[in-house]
């Protein structure tokens, strides 16, 4: 039997009461529930398939799930694709179609779809000769363009949904494996085409663009679009850090379920198809293309302040408040391939530390493939000066402050070159020197001058 005792409460068990239910009260006023924050009218307009009559189910609580969209069999109630921004092999569009694998674009008027074979392409490997750009070039299998007409017999009257933004990347895994193809020039390329619907992007890099919600990558395997050092994981999660990918296994398994899915915006890319454009024939480089289209001097620098501030660096670095000049030289010697000469090396570090010796300068000599991922971000984001023999070590460029002052300086062989950086380097408003032994071969100065 229960003892009922009829004693008050100790001065000590009152105040944890009091406390408590002070700290229940705080915490109610701060709606530390995101969900609370939303109106029912902003769940009405965010999600497919509510009436006024379902007022009463979206609480605080409850979530509409935006799962499946349909319409009437009318040809003209069909939500058409949108070319919301185009560049070859760089393509923004709303309501893009997909089943049983192949892309639909559905719209009525003939001149607001590019040309397939700039959108698309088969999705295989680049070979050289006329007969492998044939087998490149993309066929009904791999994207229809088709009027609502068409679509009314084609695709039905329903769809699945898969919402927010999704990165669709159509090339086989044959670049995105190194470091500077994914990150300084696939991921390069994206941002530049995404960035674009926002043109007064700050110096801060924050923006109002929605995140990307995933990644398809269409011929690539889990395997396949990381690099042996590791580096695109790294980038890719630091930026999107609730980012989801999927693989050209999940792209079979939806071709298989032979259902409609209607993406809400995709960044479409495709390096076969960004091969025909103008500026890649110049650079040779796929993002080229993508810079023809409108954006912010800024616009890398949303995605450098996320990685930065992944590998902790300090907000001084973040904004290039520097005292010192910091120069960094990327050594290759040891690799067994593209290095200096031994005693050219030597000197170069000796005069190197002459100027470290003489004016105050910091002065790094380094190998990137010892130093951690997070070392050679933090590295990076404090040069100043960065210089090396061709290599992916460069590819750390990206992370530099775009100051007046950046300068990379690029070592080749006589007689060779490469665009990969120096393109980089000048997309990125910094000055870029390109140095065959003793000469200068090639400079470019930044928009700042």
């Amino acid at each position: 039997m229960l003892k009922i005792s009829s004693s008050m409460p100790a001065k000590r068990e009152a105040l944890l009461l009091g406390l408590l239910l002070a700290s229940l009260l705080w915490i109610s006023s701060n709606h530390f529930d995101i969900r609370r924050s939303w109106s029912t009218d902003t769940l009405e307009s965010d999600f497919v398939g509510v009436d006024s009559g379902d007022k009463d189910i979206l609480t605080a609580d409850r979530e509409q799930w935006r799962t499946h969209l349909s319409w009437s069999a009318n040809a003209n109630s069909i939500p058409q694709t949108n070319v919301v921004d185009h560049a070859p092999g760089w393509t923004i569009f709303d309501n893009l179609y997909v089943v049983n694998g192949t892309v639909y674009v559905v719209n009525d008027d003939p001149d607001a779809v590019p040309p397939r074979e700039r959108i698309t392409s088969a999705g295989i490997r680049v070979e050289p000769g006329d007969a492998t750009f044939a087998s490149r070039l993309p066929t009904d299998r791999e994207m229809r363009i088709i009027s609502t007409e068409e679509a009314k017999g084609l695709l039905g009257t329903s769809a699945e949904v898969i919402d927010g933004v999704t990165w669709l990347v159509n090339d086989p895994p044959q670049f995105i494996t190194h470091y500077y193809h994914f990150s300084a020039e696939l991921f390069f390329g994206f941002w530049r085409t995404y960035s674009s619907l926002d043109p007064t992007l700050p110096p801060s890099g924050r923006t109002a663009l929605p995140t990307i919600r995933r990644i398809w990558f269409a011929h690539a395997d889990s395997d396949h679009w990381r690099d042996y050092a590791h580096l695109n994981e790294w980038v890719l999660r630091s930026t999107f850090p609730s980012l989801t990918t999927e693989y050209v296994n999940d792209w079979n398994e939806r071709a298989e379920l032979g259902r409609l899915f209607i993406l809400d915006r995709v960044v479409f890319s495709d390096r076969s198809a960004a091969m025909q454009g103008k500026n890649f024939k110049q650079t040779g480089r796929i993002a080229s293309e993508a810079t023809t289209l409108p954006g912010s001097l800024h616009w890398w620098s949303t995605i450098r302040t996320n990685v930065m501030k992944f590998a902790g660096v300090d907000e001084e670095t973040l904004a290039g408040i520097a005292d010192t000049p910091v120069i960094t030289y990327i050594s290759r010697q040891g690799w067994g391939r593209r290095m200096l000469k031994d005693e050219d090396h030597e000197r170069l570090v000796k005069e190197l530390h002459t100027l470290r010796d003489r004016h105050g300068y910091e002065v790094n000599i380094v190998s990137m493939d010892k130093l951690s991922r997070a070392e050679q971000i933090r590295l990076a984001a404090r040069t100043t000066i960065m210089m090396g023999v061709h290599g992916n070590g460069l590819t750390s460029l990206v992370w530099m402050k775009p100051t007046p002052s950046a300068t990379v300086i690029e070592f080749f062989y006589p007689g060779g070159f490469a665009h990969d950086y120096e393109y980089t380097t000048r997309s990125l408003g910094m000055k870029y020197y390109g140095v065959w032994g003793n000469e200068c071969v090639l400079l470019w100065f930044s928009w700042s001058d």
